[in-house]
């Protein structure tokens, strides 16, 4: 019995033989719509890239480039549904053009409102924020203006991204459960607004480079945690 043990063929380890030919596809087509999102999106806000291209000093002007920045809102639904549409695509077949194209389309009613909403009150406070910096209380109120700010911009993408995730609930519906996700999920509001800022940060100080290259992998990252957010949502629910 011991010479049959000892004579016994060990079994081959298996070699790692790296990535196949689908995981390249797949990170091919992840950078090809990364790509094309970026191009879509720098089409879709012309206007305010040739202002930030145009002026020396952009925060000077930030009224004049807030009304300029009432298209990003449809732009970024759009962008939001060709992320959609990459998560559901099965294999390297990705078409992010058209599904960008097709959410640029079918959010656009609900989108535009909610950015022009979100431009209102970002402008609101932003002229409140100008004021009370030569008041007495400017200490308690400065901080209280920025933390709205950021809370507006929070909750204005997180519905952008709802409109796409639950297309059949309305708005309202959206804007209530947004809210509560800012609050309830606040670790996703501030990766939120670190993203947010880099991309500006990014476009300000390159603005065509910045857009070619800097916001479809950051911005899917945001949408990811947003789904991440709306899905536990309705799982507790």
């Amino acid at each position: 019995m011991s010479s049959v043990r000892q004579h016994t063929v060990q079994p081959l380890r298996r070699r790692w033989q790296g990535p196949g030919f689908e995981t390249f596809g797949m990170i091919f087509g992840f950078i090809y719509a990364f790509l094309a999102v970026n191009v879509l999106l720098a089409a879709a806000n012309a206007p305010l890239l040739l202002g930030l291209s145009l002026v020396a000093d952009p925060v000077a002007a930030w009224p004049f480039f807030l009304l300029l920045s009432v298209t990003v809102a449809p732009s970024l639904a759009a962008a939001f549904s060709a992320f959609q549409s990459l998560k559901e695509a099965e294999g390297p077949a990705v078409r992010p053009v058209a599904a960008f194209l097709r959410g640029y389309r079918d959010s656009f009613r609900r989108a535009a409102p909610a950015g022009l909403a979100a431009v209102a009150g970002i402008g609101f406070l932003g002229v409140d924020l100008a004021i009370v910096q030569v008041m007495p209380a400017a200490a308690v109120l400065v901080p209280l203006i920025a933390l709205a700010l950021t809370a507006v911009v929070c909750v204005a993408v997180t519905v952008l991204a709802g409109i796409v995730l639950l297309p059949q609930v309305s708005t309202r519906a959206i804007l209530k459960a947004s809210l509560y996700l800012s609050v309830r999920r606040w670790y996703l509001s501030l990766a939120a607004l670190v993203l947010l800022g880099i991309i500006a940060a990014a476009v300000l100080v390159q603005p065509v480079i910045g857009v070619a290259l800097a916001p479809a992998p950051l911005l899917f990252v945001l949408w990811s945690n947003a789904a991440f957010a709306f899905q536990a949502a309705l799982q507790d629910s």
